[in-house]
């Protein structure tokens, strides 16, 4: 009876672990994984008899980010692509962009199987509509539109992974900007000939986050840097960083805070920030 009991004990003691053991090989999963998350920002203020003053204010932002992975076991295709565009009301003022965005990525890398891969890559940035800039006696001035300035890169070089959360990639670049009635933005003042677009070779760094601090609590950042063969000293510098809070299942809370410094196009730094609250969906 002993030594049932203990052969009993033995071979429960084995089953347990079986179980308990994770699998010797895990096969990775490869293929296409997309992602498509849209959504919807919504301020309206209007007064009646309100002694206090203020006008009547709405302001409303449309925006769409996604990405698609092809994940092999020997290469990998990302393309993430943003869109977005608002306007707002304020008073008796004509109706005003706030927000107008293109921007596509598409980067194809090479493993290795350590953490340093080669990898080629193209952008585009543009927006949607035109763009003015408002004087201060109520006249505008138009300064962009659809395409005009567009931002295109071409690339190549090494790719190195931080940390799960944090890619880097170091490379050249070719940066080209296309215009057709705003030329300033590529315009060399050097020259006595207007030039509609301008093409520079040169280095190009770009760092990506994506990091998930909690449950329900976002970080993504991305710092772009081209400095021109020619003219070193000169950094193009793009940063844009959202925190995103998502209260509910389709409410988030989102702080984006985007800085250029482009020396040729203005002296100073261009800085936007925005916080809203509004509806999202997740498409795919």
């Amino acid at each position: 009876m002993r030594k049932l009991i203990g052969c009993a004990l033995i071979g429960l003691a084995v089953n347990t672990s079986a179980q308990q053991a994770p699998p010797d090989t895990a096969k990775p999963v490869y293929g296409w994984k997309n992602n498509l998350v849209t959504g919807l920002n919504l301020t309206q203020v209007s007064f009646k008899d309100w002694q206090q003053g203020g006008e009547d204010a709405l302001a409303w932002t449309l925006w769409m980010e996604g990405k698609s992975a092809d994940d092999l076991a020997k290469t990998n295709w990302t393309t993430t692509y943003k869109f977005a565009f608002g306007q707002t009301k304020l008073g008796k003022q004509d109706i005003r962009k706030t927000d107008d965005k293109i921007d596509l990525e598409s980067v194809l890398s090479y493993k290795l199987g350590v953490k340093i891969n080669p990898y080629v890559a193209a952008t585009l940035k543009t927006q949607f509509a035109r763009g003015f800039l408002y004087n201060s006696d109520g006249t505008k001035t138009a300064v962009s539109k659809f395409f005009d300035p567009a931002y295109l890169t071409q690339s190549a070089g090494l790719a190195y992974q931080l940390a799960p959360q944090v890619l880097t990639r170091f490379g050249f670049a070719l940066r080209e900007v296309i215009t057709s009635d705003f030329t300033g933005y590529a315009d060399d003042p050097k020259t006595l000939s207007i030039e509609k677009t301008k093409t520079e070779g040169g280095l190009e760094s770009v760092t990506t986050v994506d990091w998930k601090l909690a449950e329900n609590l976002l970080f993504k950042s991305k710092l772009e840097l081209f400095a021109a063969i020619n003219d070193l000293d000169v950094v193009i510098v793009r940063s844009d960083n959202t925190l995103s809070a998502k209260v509910s299942k389709y409410v988030t809370v989102n702080l984006n805070v985007q800085l250029i410094n482009e020396r040729p196009v203005t002296p100073r730094t261009q800085v936007k920030e925005t916080i809203a609250i509004g509806l999202s969906y997740t498409l795919l």
